[in-house]
């Protein structure tokens, strides 16, 4: 009975595990969009890879840079993630860049900006897979339904397979859903 109860509790892990996994990944079957956005934190060299990948793979013709410096004094992530961008051969007019969004929210806010002054009807949005759904929530809330969002998380990112193996994936994990939760009670009102 001892065994058979730490069996059911390992059990019970790993299907909240999985679930927890693909609720806070989701990924969407790819489209041509009019603009992929690639929002800064976490792996930002990744989300810029991912970005550069999916512009070189003709999804948009439109590469969008979002995120602020964490220390004012050095180049922001978006204008870091743009010169990735340039150094890779994209043109410097295929890129736009907002530099003042400290968060996820602010991040949708100010891209808002650049989609309304593009008319973008169609975006790739780029995080890492474990932030995918709050990105989403927010980009949602803030371009509203008239805009299409293709979730398209990091590829590369191994946090998929191997967060509950390291506490710094489980710290990661829970407070990303309480996050997740946090985000679609405040956009409720």
């Amino acid at each position: 009975m001892f065994i058979a109860k730490y069996i059911l509790v390992g059990f019970g892990v790993v299907v909240l595990g999985v679930l927890l996994t693909n609720y806070l990944a989701p990924r969407d079957e790819l489209q041509k969009v009019d603009a992929i956005i690639a929002i800064s934190g976490g792996n930002t060299t990744a989300r810029a890879q991912q970005a550069v990948e999916l512009y070189e793979g003709g999804w948009a013709d439109q590469l969008v840079f979002s995120g602020a410096a964490l220390d004012p004094l050095s180049p922001s992530n978006a204008a870091i993630m743009r010169e990735f961008a340039e150094l890779t051969g994209i043109p410097e007019h295929m890129i736009h860049i907002e530099e003042e969004a400290q968060n996820t929210a602010q991040n949708a806010i100010k891209s808002e900006e650049i989609v309304q002054k593009k008319q973008y009807e169609s975006i790739i949005l780029v995080s890492s897979p474990y932030h995918q759904r709050r990105a989403y929530l927010e980009f949602r809330d803030k371009l509203g339904s008239d805009v299409l969002i293709i979730n398209f998380p990091v590829e590369d990112d191994n946090w998929a397979s191997t967060w509950w193996f390291k506490p710094n994936g489980w710290y990661i994990t829970v407070s990303e859903t309480v996050k997740v939760i946090f985000t679609i009670f405040k956009n409720l009102f």
